[in-house]
């Protein structure tokens, strides 16, 4: 059977762009490697009865106009977003209530609390500018359509309706370390840790290295806020998956798992192909990759098919990875020091109380060791829904940093454990005795993340999100538009606009592109 487009990869962009390619009449096909679809937005159980979103913990967002168009599950919204964890056993919480923020923030510094909506206004001002980008088809650069130049045009006449103050800041703010960003506004180290972290997230950066204010500006696009979203829908991420399954086959589109891809070839003709391991071949019009770029183009494309220039570019593409997953299964809620509110834990919790902090961690990340100090974004998903863990227990899912992908000495098969209980060590020392609470625990290394997920390299967002890969550039320059060197292949993953995270905006705005190639007959 011959289709109109094969998708090679049935992670959550994958299924976006597989739900409006089939809404469009193109007769699309979905391959997973794994067993399961979903990628990175997958719950598996991890102890019995005990079920935990298994790597991303929390939802980008996913765009509004998506979860609308494809009638997916609305998401649960904790009243905390971040509560901020100190040595010395006290806490900042910050709530989606700019009000009950500052009342935390009082607690810690009368100037910071006054600077705190000032700060809040500005970011959501300026994500409304920003915010058009996210679904917009990256101009070319050499040869901009004149519909790149309409939508730059309206971005631009926001952009000069945010008044001088907010059009300094977002030309300054973008190429700034987001240390220097928050040393602007806050003077409790505590805050400015919280939200800095936001800059360096999933990143091979510190919160001193140049452009990491990049992802608090990004991070504002999406939510309207500078500080990461700690929504999640319920039954965890695999819900989210499980939904854009059916949406994509309610709309005619056949998903296969279990049917991993090992070559791409005959996309630069009329009869590209994809085989399969085992050797089955299927033929369709286009090829869709929601694999990330090195691995789509350095693995599953035969290196003849493309041009030394490009593939010069591919290999020094950057996607180091530096994040580990440990998923536990607990015995109760575990008590935190200075927290006597358990609504504070229904969000994300945060462990690096200092910039310094952070980058210390990143500093043994850039000499191929783990940070014995590591940066911890923690949530217990099933505080807000039980459904994950038996009455009276809990699931907890820790996003460690800094955990390189190459290690220099010894490898992540050995040191796996060495890993995980350092990991816990630093947790109890802002959760005590949470050792005896713990029933198993599931680690997942970066290795682990290319090998069973494949990423390349480990890395969460596909590549980095730096200035020099991002928009336009992403994931190279002349390359951004979702279209690739070769006639009959497309991306469709987080190593396009606009990115990482659970949003589902790479695979619509692909979508968007293949649909047009098709009814202009370019493909």
């Amino acid at each position: 059977m011959t289709y109109d487009v094969t998708i090679v990869g049935g992670g959550h962009n994958g299924l976006v762009a597989a739900c409006y390619l089939a809404k469009s009449g193109l007769k699309t096909l979905v391959l997973e490697s794994r067993e399961v679809v979903g990628g990175g937005a997958v719950t598996e159980e991890i102890h019995p009865g005990f079920r935990c979103s298994t790597l991303d913990h929390a939802a980008g967002p996913v765009s509004s106009q998506i979860v609308a168009d494809l009638k997916l599950p609305e998401m649960i919204t904790p009243e905390a977003r971040v509560l901020s964890l100190s040595p010395d056993g006290r806490s900042l919480c910050i709530y989606n209530d700019v009000r009950r923020t500052v009342t935390e923030i009082e607690k810690f510094s009368a100037n910071d609390a006054k600077s705190y909506p000032e700060f809040v206004d500005s970011f959501s001002r300026i994500g409304r500018v920003l915010a058009p980008l996210l679904s917009m088809i990256p101009p070319s650069i050499d040869q901009p359509t004149k519909t790149d130049l309409w939508h730059l045009g309206k971005v631009g006449l926001a952009f000069r309706g945010l008044g001088k103050k907010d059009e300094y800041r977002l030309l300054r703010w973008a190429p700034m370390a987001v240390a220097d960003l928050v040393s602007e506004w806050f003077e409790t180290e505590l805050l400015r840790a919280t939200v800095a972290a936001r800059g360096i997230h999933g990143a091979f950066a510190g919160p001193w290295s140049a452009g990491t204010s990049l992802g608090l500006l990004w991070q504002a696009a999406m939510d309207g806020s500078a500080i990461g979203s700690a929504s999640y829908p319920k039954g965890g991420m695999g819900s989210l998956s499980d939904a854009l399954a059916n949406a994509a086959k309610a709309a005619g589109a056949e998903i296969r798992t279990s049917a991993r891809v090992v070559q791409i070839s005959g996309a630069y003709g009329d009869k590209p192909k994809v085989v399969l391991d085992g050797g089955e071949e299927i033929e369709s019009r286009v090829v869709v990759s929601n694999a990330d770029p090195r691995t789509t183009f350095l693995n599953l494309v035969d290196p003849i098919d493309l041009e030394p220039n490009f593939l010069l570019k591919m290999r020094n593409y950057r996607a180091p990875g530096v994040v580990a997953k440990i998923n536990l299964a607990l015995d109760g809620l575990p008590s935190f020091n200075g927290v006597d509110d358990n609504t504070k834990l229904s969000g994300r919790i945060h462990i690096g109380p200092e910039i310094d902090y952070l980058e210390r961690a990143f500093d043994a990340s850039k000499y191929g060791e783990f940070s014995s100090d590591p940066y911890l974004d923690i949530n217990i998903p099933s505080l807000g829904d039980p459904s994950l863990a038996p009455a009276g227990k809990h699931v907890m899912s820790i996003h460690a940093q800094f955990a390189p992908y190459k290690l220099r000495e010894g490898d992540w098969t050995g040191r796996r454990e060495e890993f995980a209980s350092n990991v816990i060590d630093k947790l109890e020392a802002y959760a005590p005795k949470i050792r005896e609470k713990i029933v198993a625990a599931h680690v997942i290394t970066p290795l682990d993340l290319e090998a069973k997920y494949g990423l390349s390299g480990g890395h969460i967002h596909h590549g980095e999100q730096t200035l020099d890969q991002f928009f336009t550039f992403r994931p190279l320059i002349g390359f951004a538009q979702y279209r690739t060197p070769l006639k009959r292949l497309y991306l469709c993953g987080a190593g396009t606009h606009p990115g990482g995270g659970l949003t589902g905006l790479p695979g619509a705005n692909a979508a968007r592109e293949i649909t047009r190639d098709f009814k202009e007959k370019k493909v």
